[in-house]
């Protein structure tokens, strides 16, 4: 591993994505693959980033009255078969507990593919009177799917990471407002944060999440022209709390059923996150996500070493007060090889110092977004520190914005569609008629899926399947 680490990233983002992908997720140090089909370690680099996205979501849903609690990882088989079409949509993803040591269960446990079953087992229970509504909560945990096919680091793994939060309401429409304001936090995150632009909209009744009333979803495409699904926030309607027995008794007196709603991002979002940003030196990790905002790297000579040191040492604990700061003293490796090293693993910031830097008062400061250096006085460290990083988070964003602009194609027949779809790729955007014998031959003929039914977008026109006068606006795309 040391040895492919010295060679750099070998394969080119715009000729060979997929093992560009790979390389990228081994070598920056983001992962490293389990011994288990389908499984990796979560590195301190990548898990990192996971805590800031945790950090700031967890944030934004305390602030709205919501609190996190964790729930039991083994659902009972019998559970699950309480809404059948949850269940059907996650059998063929569950792993199954059949034994508790040598004796084997009447009723198999399904380890956690969500947590919809479990949650509302516990709902029924606490929910007795509409005083007790809204019921807000969430949960960060690990779940599994049995991904046979086709796993990738982040995008697809048997286990992942991720919050899961579930509420249930009185009403219809308080049900919709917890659905629409988890989603656009869904949309700081991935735009404000992870500097990834997303079009926000509405699944198909094909493609929403099995159970579900309705979902919404924050959808994006990445470079090499696939979609990938960012976080979606369901209106789950009475169809789990009927089944669940999640009933109260109203301010009327009479029994009513909740409504209720479950929402979730995951580690998908750094994969997202690497195929957004990363070039073929590596990564490029987003300043506000970043574990590492700034590394320091002296040049150290060895008439110089005590003072280069020691300068260095005392500028990252003054750095640190305020930043994310990594200094890297080993001695074993040129400054060449660590600016490589770091450039790979995508801080967004390095700050070389050498003894003449000292002498004259300043120290040299390098984007690791454009490469470029700019010499700044030891008394405005911070402050540029700042400008820099903030300018850093800014292109990013703008950047995969003209990409996913470049990525969104307007079909107005069907010919055109699939032609998109064989060549170019990404979004295509249609007029489409909603209905499901369209979308299931474009999904035959194509292999693309509708993707997002923007809230935005309307216009009059026809269905390019069918013909149909419509005013509905959808996203098809392949997809991870």
């Amino acid at each position: 591993m040391n040895e492919k680490k010295e060679v750099g990233i070998t394969a080119k983002k715009s000729s060979n994505f997929v093992d560009w992908y790979s390389e990228v997720v081994i070598k920056s140090g983001l992962a490293e693959y389990g011994p288990v089909h389908g499984t990796i370690v979560f590195s301190p680099n990548s898990y990192a980033m996971w805590e800031e996205v945790q950090k700031a979501f967890d944030k934004m849903i305390k602030e709205t009255g919501h609190k996190n609690a964790y729930f039991p990882l083994l659902i009972p088989e019998s559970l699950l078969n309480k809404e059948a079409e949850h269940f059907k949509s996650f059998v063929p993803e569950v792993f199954w507990v059949t034994h508790e040591g040598e004796k084997e269960l009447t009723d198999k446990y399904a380890i956690r593919p969500t947590s919809e079953t479990i949650i509302y087992y516990f709902f029924s229970k606490w929910l007795r009177s509409w005083r007790d509504l809204p019921i807000l909560v969430n949960q960060w945990c690990s779940v599994l799917r049995a991904e046979i096919k086709d796993t990738k680091p982040f995008i697809r793994n048997s286990e992942f990471l991720w919050q899961e939060g579930h509420t249930a309401h009185e009403t219809e429409a308080e049900a919709d407002k917890e659905v629409m304001l988890i989603l656009d936090f869904y949309r700081k995150i991935a735009e404000e944060y992870l500097a990834i632009p997303v079009i926000a909209g509405k699944k198909s009744e094909l493609e929403k999440f099995g159970g579900a009333y309705y979902t919404t979803t924050i959808e994006s495409i990445m470079p090499d022209g696939k979609a990938i699904q960012m976080g979606t926030s369901h209106n789950l309607g009475q169809n789990f709390s009927k089944p669940f027995g999640v009933k109260y008794l109203g301010r009327d007196n009479l029994e009513h059923s909740a409504w209720t709603t479950s929402w979730g991002i995951s580690t998908r979002l750094l994969g997202a996150l690497v195929m957004t940003h990363g070039d073929d030196s590596g990564l490029i990790m987003p300043p506000k996500v970043a574990g590492t905002q700034i590394v320091i790297i002296p040049i150290i000579k060895k008439e110089s070493l005590n003072e280069v040191t020691q300068f260095a040492k005392e500028l990252r604990g003054k750095l640190s007060q305020k930043f994310r700061v990594e200094l890297d003293l080993r001695d074993d490796v040129t400054p060449g090889y660590k600016f490589n090293d770091w450039e790979m693993k995508g801080v967004p910031l390095r700050i070389e110092v050498g003894p003449k830097d000292i002498k004259n008062g300043v120290v040299v400061l390098v984007r690791r977004d454009t490469k470029e250096k700019k010499e700044v006085k030891h008394a405005d460290l911070e402050e540029e520190a700042s400008k820099l990083l903030e300018a850093i988070q800014a292109t990013l964003f703008l950047r995969a914005k003209e990409s996913l602009k470049s990525l969104i194609t307007e079909a107005k027949t069907y010919k055109e569609l699939q032609e998109v779809i064989k060549s170019k790729g990404g979004f295509v955007k249609i007029n489409w008629c909603l209905g499901d014998a369209c979308e299931l031959k474009i999904k035959e003929d194509t292999n693309a899926t509708s993707r997002v039914i923007p809230f935005a977008e309307k216009r009059h026109g026809k269905c390019i399947v069918c013909g149909k006068d419509t005013e509905a606006v959808a996203y098809f795309a392949k997809s991870y």
